[in-house]
């Protein structure tokens, strides 16, 4: 393809081959975009890898088949999960493997971690994909530990773009001025989620009520948050309604629970959070959410045996990609599509 063809303004865009899937491979191979893209995701794997080694954390092999799923739940979850029959036996293929981190962080005592496929049982739209990568991690400490963590990684990963992708970037999102305050400045910032509530005046546009003592900040409020603090402002301690059960509780309210969402590009790109130390704790949670235990007899167990203060995180890669590109519509970014409910090939 014609080096013009595919730029505009000069910077290289993508053909949005989304909206043909059954040619989106042929734009793949010929598109510099996608030549951006499969560069950038190379640079993000292998400095992940050389991130957790420098910590002395482990690689962890989980399967994508689950019958404990873990993200999909309580009221503010904006995903299903994706239902599939294996030889008879009825499971979910993975939301997310956190609860198989925890384990391994009983393996390794600095913690574990993976890059993995994630299921979502929603159509893709701007924001979502129906099957995309995690980058997920599991530590031993609390929700400013693992917070801190995330901080280091996010440095780490803006420094190797900058050093391996600079011209790349460049050419496709015309600065790389983003990377460079990501590496080089302290751009964290934190707020509580009632601080955050306050300051968009618990606008219902801004801030949705679930249910009672369930809120939660829609897209719209999230970037009011952004547009108002600046990229890269952690939004801690949700309503524990709104989070899935195996957030920890925060100690002097049972309310609110010890979780964080860190909010750049085109909203909530990582979110962390504290778990229970105790089966006890976990039997309280399951039962304020409404959750069936018996899913979750193993987890129960695996706390009785080996009880422990661990915290974690989850971020898509296709956001941080996203963000890296300065794009908005996160279907330009995987290199092959999946549709639920279309048969897409290669």
């Amino acid at each position: 393809m014609s080096e013009a063809l595919a730029t505009i303004n000069g910077l290289v865009t993508p053909p949005r081959s989304w909206k043909t899937p059954e040619r989106h491979y042929e734009q793949v191979l010929q598109h510099p975009w996608y030549s951006a893209v499969a560069e950038l995701t190379d640079v993000f794997h292998f400095s992940t890898v050389e991130f957790w080694r420098a910590k002395g954390v482990r690689s962890f092999y989980a399967p994508i088949t689950t019958g404990s799923i873990s993200s999909p739940m309580g009221l503010g979850s904006d995903s299903k999960p994706v239902a599939v029959q294996v030889e008879g036996v009825d499971t979910y293929l993975a939301d997310s493997m956190q609860f198989l981190l925890e384990y391994g962080c009983r393996l390794s005592e600095s913690g574990s971690y993976y890059i993995m496929p994630s299921f979502r049982g929603e159509k893709a739209d701007e924001r979502h994909l129906c099957q995309f990568f995690h980058s997920e991690a599991e530590i031993v400490g609390d929700l400013s530990d693992v917070i801190d963590t995330v901080q280091d990684y996010l440095r780490y990963l803006a420094n190797a773009f900058l050093e391996h992708s600079s011209q790349t970037i460049l050419k496709a999102a015309g600065t790389v001025g983003h990377i460079e305050r990501l590496a080089l400045d302290d751009v964290f910032r934190r707020v509580t989620f009632e601080e955050a509530a306050n300051l968009l005046d618990n606008d219902p546009a801004f801030v949705e009520e679930l249910a009672p003592g369930a809120r939660c900040l829609t897209n719209a409020g999230e970037k009011q948050v952004m547009e108002s603090l600046g990229e890269f402002t952690w939004v801690t301690h949700n309503d524990h309604l709104s989070v899935p059960f195996y957030q920890a509780f925060e100690p002097d309210n049972n309310g609110l629970a010890r979780n964080g969402d860190l909010l750049f590009g085109i909203g909530e790109t990582v979110g962390c959070g504290e778990r229970h130390t105790t089966a006890d704790q976990v039997r309280r949670a399951l039962k304020l959410h409404n959750v069936n235990e018996s899913d979750y007899a193993w987890y129960l167990r695996m706390r009785e045996i080996a009880p422990m203060r661990t915290s974690g995180f989850g971020m898509g890669i296709e956001r941080f990609l996203l963000w890296s590109l300065r794009h908005y519509d996160i279907r330009d970014i995987p290199l092959l599509l999946r549709f639920n409910g279309l048969q897409i090939n290669p």
